[in-house]
């Protein structure tokens, strides 16, 4: 059976993968901002390898909530999964997941031997993670920490790789080296932290959306024994929650601007708040997959997008600056 190409791109939810496209674009733009650096093939080795593991993931989740499913009626089960809607065979879903985790591992550690061992270190544990995260014993999805374990590892791991695979023989940011039987870690705590707070509007927006399906889905998930933070902590904390996450965000883009690590121009990130603000009272009038959830995607867009395209701005006009002075 030949899989066709709408059954894929439902198989890996392709529409779901701006979740990790925005931070590895936020990294790429702050690499040119902080440090004036680009390296195509780098950018070229991990885009590939990062799409197609995303897609893998999606892919193990879908077949893992098939094979588990104990509910199977509802949006979430008939329509949601390509396994399902589209009667695809077990063999042609295994083989496309393992043909992503190839192309994947092999760009990735190609990908490795033109920058760091660093980079190897962080991807292995990045696809340990993954994998985890949606198989195993208890997959991390199917547990209270999915909304850490998402954000942290696409919001910030993300967006600090494909900022250090193009600077990652011209900075201090994380060294490790093996030589004459002596191995060196050097870490630069204030750079790392820089990057994780210009990250983190990512990273609370990803962990809002890991939220916002699991608030969506708690009936289906009691069913299934899915054990998300919604269920744990109950569905009225989980909205205020959500809603203090992109709060958060908004105050550490402020800090980030009065400390002068964003450029000035960020503030028009500020200026999606109102937009955002009625898309969580939109959710909080109803949680649905089908009309809801939406929104959740669509706070993350607005303001990590914007965040991207302000910086792209701020190192326009710090160019120009700099070709006047000269």
């Amino acid at each position: 059976m030949k899989l066709k190409l709408r059954s894929f791109l439902k198989l890996v939810e392709i529409q779901t993968k701006v979740a990790s496209m925005v931070p590895f674009a936020l990294g790429t733009v702050w690499a040119l901002y902080r440090y004036g650096e680009f390296n195509f093939l780098n950018f070229l080795l991990m885009l590939i390898s990062l799409l197609c593991f995303d897609m893998a993931t999606t892919a193990i989740n879908n077949y893992m909530d098939f094979k588990k499913a104990k509910k199977v009626s509802g949006y979430n089960y008939e329509k949601h999964n390509a396994i399902v809607r589209d009667r695809l065979k077990e063999s042609t879903v295994v083989g496309v997941i393992l043909f992503l985790l190839i192309v994947a591992s092999v760009s990735g550690f190609i990908l490795y031997l033109q920058t760091s061992p660093v980079v190897l270190i962080i991807g292995v544990l990045s696809f340990m993670v993954g994998i985890l995260y949606t198989s195993g014993p208890v997959p991390i999805s199917r547990m209270p920490l999915g909304e850490v374990f998402s954000g942290f590892f696409m919001g910030f791991v993300i967006v600090f790789l494909s900022a250090f695979i193009h600077v990652h023989n011209k900075s201090n940011i994380a060294l490790l080296s093996y030589r004459e039987n002596m191995l060196t870690i050097g870490l630069n705590p204030a750079e790392i932290l820089r990057i994780f707070f210009v990250s983190l509007p990512g990273i609370l927006g990803i962990a809002n959306i890991m939220l916002a399906n699991n608030i969506c889905d708690i009936e289906d998930d009691i069913v299934n024994k899915r054990y998300t933070l919604p269920i744990c902590i109950g569905k009225e904390k989980a909205l205020k929650l959500f809603k203090i996450l992109y709060y958060t965000a908004y105050a550490d883009i402020l800090g980030l601007i009065l400390a002068r690590i964003l450029p000035l121009t960020s503030v028009l990130i500020l200026a999606t708040l109102p937009i955002v603000n009625k898309n969580i009272k939109t959710f909080f009038k109803e949680q649905s997959k089908a009309s809801t959830f939406v929104f959740s995607v669509k706070n993350f867009l607005i303001i990590n997008v914007t965040e991207v395209l302000t910086i792209c701005i701020g190192l326009f006009f710090s160019n120009i600056f700099l070709s006047f002075s000269v």
